[in-house]
């Protein structure tokens, strides 16, 4: 591993090709400074970098997702309009060392409302 001499960052390897010649350079993806690499004519290894979505990470929830009935149901007294049955789900709201929350909505009125456990 080797490191930019002027801003520090780490320098990456890059093939760059010449016509019919591939040459491999190292750069810093953070200033652009460029040197040869040590033993040019090996072949570097290929790397495949997977750049994460946060988008796939998130689920939302939204009206129509609502009406689909594909939560577990509990039977919970509701605050608002006193039904005994909820859907029920659990999120980690609070830090990983400490109980998940535990949220719930009327089947009837859709009053969503939680359970510290």
């Amino acid at each position: 591993m080797e490191f930019c001499p002027k801003c520090g960052s780490r320098l990456v390897p890059k093939k760059t090709k010449t016509g019919k010649d591939a040459t491999l350079v190292m750069t810093c993806l953070k200033c652009g400074y460029t040197k040869r690499a040590p033993g040019e004519k090996v072949e570097p290894k290929v790397v495949k970098t997977i750049e994460p979505n946060p988008r796939q990470f998130v689920a939302v929830i939204g009206k129509e997702e609502q009406k689909l009935r594909t939560l577990p149901t509990v039977r919970m007294e509701c605050p608002k309009c006193g039904n005994n049955l909820a859907y029920v789900w659990q999120v980690q709201t609070r830090g990983a060392d400490e109980s998940s929350t535990q949220f719930l909505r009327c089947t009837k009125c859709s009053y969503t409302f939680r359970e510290y456990s």
